[in-house]
């Protein structure tokens, strides 16, 4: 099963500035998330767990981006069992930059 880290204080800030709809969806896909293996992850058409190559973690960790709500991206790494959040794009392609 996948452990979720939402501990990064960009990851909490972005989500603090969402309205009200949106966090519920977020916190639905949250959810959603920590019942997964990651084999469902990676597989989920409509999670759409995506490499992004043009960006690095904080310490050259792949990154991936991940849909958690229908106009709202996350960046994410895997730590082992961890999925480690680091931000939250509601403009999608902001989360390729």
């Amino acid at each position: 099963m996948i452990q979720l880290d939402l501990n990064n204080p960009e990851f909490q800030a972005n989500l603090l500035s969402l309205g009200k709809q949106e966090v519920w969806a977020v916190l639905k896909t949250m959810r959603l998330l920590q019942a997964m293996t990651w084999h469902q992850l990676q597989s989920s058409k409509g999670l759409r767990w995506e490499l992004i190559q043009s960006r690095q973690g904080p310490n050259g960790q792949r990154l991936y981006s991940l849909r958690v709500s229908r106009s709202c991206r996350a960046v994410a790494w895997r730590d082992g069992p961890w999925l480690r959040l680091l931000s939250l794009h509601p403009d999608h392609d902001s989360a390729y930059r």
